[in-house]
């Protein structure tokens, strides 16, 4: 009886023995565990900008709506390109853009078949369609060309990059206001000058991004109409009688121009032909007379 309590007692003070064995080591390994985690409070500043930038992706791709650059050209045949290139003016200002390059030529002829206008405009992104629409009341519409690019990545991957900038440019500002010594100061000065200097750069891109996608570039080309072709013949007797009256005067027109060239050479050369008709003339004469008065001598 005494032995089996004695068992008993020796068993149990074993398993009191193993339990707080057990907890002393889970108690160190939460110990050494919280340890760690302490000693990474104060990640490495590279990490810290890498791990930035692509925690700035990934919730960019998911939450940035999407980034798209429109870019489209238009050619309009019109009456008057001049006053084509009012109206379309007009039509932009009413939908919010702004004309940003126009460009003129007058027609050389009388009635100006070879006059032209070329318009470089900004709108909106949301009202280029309605614009493009809108070129219908301009004039005949002979093409139209739209070119969509999606920047989405690109404008992600810059605002993680300016973000982990911003971040790098706050402590670097802390770290100035704790320089001990005249060194780290400069060294640490220098460092925020080359950051400040990219996220400065970075931000510039950014702005010119933005810029793209929310105004759409147009580029509207207008012409006159082309005149008529010329008919094959005349029509009837009135249109054959002006045809020929026409022809008439294009002869006479060209004959007055050939008179008009060769009239000058004329002046120049009748009295010198005249002088050397002369001058043959009476070369021939002579002879004559000689041989007359041989045959008068002759017995």
């Amino acid at each position: 009886m005494r032995r089996s309590r004695s068992t008993a007692v020796t068993a149990l003070v074993t398993a009191l023995l193993l339990a707080l064995a057990g907890g002393c080591t889970s108690g160190d390994d939460s110990s050494s565990g919280d340890g760690g985690g302490s000693a990474a409070v104060l990640p490495e500043p590279g990490g810290a900008e890498d791990s930035g930038a692509g925690g700035g992706s990934d919730d960019g791709s998911a939450d940035t709506d999407r980034q798209v650059i429109s870019t489209a050209t238009a050619s309009v045949v019109v009456d008057d390109p001049l006053e084509g290139a009012d109206r379309v003016d007009e039509l932009v200002a009413a939908a919010g853009g702004r004309v940003e390059e126009r460009t003129e030529r007058a027609g050389s002829g009388d009635d100006g078949d070879d006059a032209v206008a070329d318009l470089v405009v900004r709108v909106p992104a949301d009202a280029l369609d309605g614009v493009l629409d809108d070129l219908d009341d301009v004039g005949e519409v002979e093409s139209v060309s739209v070119t969509r690019s999606d920047v989405t990545a690109a404008a992600v991957d810059l605002d993680a990059r300016i973000a982990a900038l911003q971040t790098s440019v706050a402590r670097l500002l802390t770290l100035l206001d704790d320089a001990a010594d005249t060194q780290a100061l400069l060294s640490v000065e220098s460092t925020l000058a080359d950051r400040q200097g990219q996220l400065e750069s970075l931000q510039s891109q950014r702005a010119f991004l933005a810029d793209q996608v929310d105004l759409s570039t147009l580029t509207v080309h207008l012409t006159p109409e082309s005149p008529p072709a010329a008919g094959g013949g005349p029509d009837g007797f009135v249109g054959g009688l002006g045809a020929g009256w026409r022809g008439l005067l294009t002869a006479v027109g060209a004959v007055v121009v050939v008179l008009g060239v060769v009239l000058p050479w004329l002046l120049v050369a009748a009295p010198v032909a005249g002088i050397a008709w002369a001058i043959s003339r009476r070369t021939r004469r002579r002879p004559a007379v000689a041989t007359a008065g041989s045959d008068d001598a002759r017995p």
